[in-house]
């Protein structure tokens, strides 16, 4: 199988019977790659959550390679002022994000923490400053602290060296935190750190089981809520927003011959934020 979930590039070819797409068009497409069109979920519009749904790389060969074929209503087209380099990103990273904070239910002028600046995390930072939040970003270590202020966030917090629901309680608490990090050992902490009706999406996660006191939830009628992705139309809207923002993912590319030495480099955990490999 060829991996890749998150793939830029130009349609050279199209189908006898799609319609609505022509070549020579930039397009991108993400985790989302595909849904079967007749279930529930599908006939309510909600076609990331149908049973059947294809990911790029685990249901037919994905983007690292010169060429990748998928379905036609997985695409997500790239607007003007932004490279291929730049869109790929946010078939994944970058719309997971947008709909986890654009639904979070805070409001302009709210307090948001984004827990882990990684691949995910460094586009939330500056999604959420964009949108008009008090962003909190919270890391591992002092080394991050200069990369969330370059990202726009408010105010920093280093997980290292104090507990985060406390810190970001501290300051106030906030309406929305969204947890992109790899690891679950710190959401009971970030619990702590919401205001009342606050709430806590995880978009990052291990296979660690979370013990979670009921009381930190109901006492404060906040919420936990675990969140995918989101389809090619709020792919579309998430880099649209880029554009009109200024806002870009942070990527470091290398030749597509170079793979092995570019996940090398992500599992150290030592890219900066996104490894794009170039055909």
């Amino acid at each position: 199988m060829i991996p890749g979930h998150e793939v830029a590039g130009v349609i050279a070819e199209v189908g006898p019977q799609v319609a609505g797409w022509q070549v020579g068009e930039r397009v991108a497409v993400g985790w989302f790659g595909g849904s079967c069109g007749h279930c529930t979920a599908c006939r309510t519009g909600d076609v990331v959550h149908c049973p059947d749904r294809q990911v790029p790389g685990l249901s037919y060969p994905g983007g690292w390679a010169s060429t990748i074929t998928v379905p036609a209503a997985a695409l997500a087209r790239i607007p003007d002022g932004l490279t291929a380099v730049e869109a790929a990103p946010f078939g994944c990273a970058g719309v997971t994000v947008f709909n986890a904070l654009r639904h979070g239910g805070a409001r302009p002028g709210d307090r948001v923490a984004v827990a882990g600046i990684g691949g995910l995390g460094h586009l939330a930072v500056q999604f959420a400053a964009a949108m008009g939040y008090e962003t909190i970003a919270i890391g591992r270590g002092e080394d991050k602290r200069q990369a969330a202020q370059d990202l726009d966030a408010h105010h920093y917090i280093d997980s290292r060296a104090q507990d985060p629901g406390t810190a970001v309680r501290d300051l106030g608490g906030a309406r929305l935190i969204v947890s992109t990090a790899a690891s679950s050992s710190q959401l009971t902490s970030l619990i702590d750190g919401l205001t009342p009706h606050g709430r806590l999406t995880v978009a990052g996660f291990d296979a660690t089981a979370v013990q979670l006191p009921m009381v930190k939830l109901v006492m404060h009628a906040r919420s936990l809520t675990g969140h995918l992705t989101g389809s090619p139309a709020d792919t579309e809207q998430a880099m649209r927003f880029a554009v009109a923002t200024g806002l870009r993912p942070l990527v470091q590319t290398l030749p597509l011959a170079d793979v092995e030495r570019a996940l090398k480099v992500q599992q150290a955990g030592d890219g900066r934020f996104r490894m794009v490999l170039t055909p």
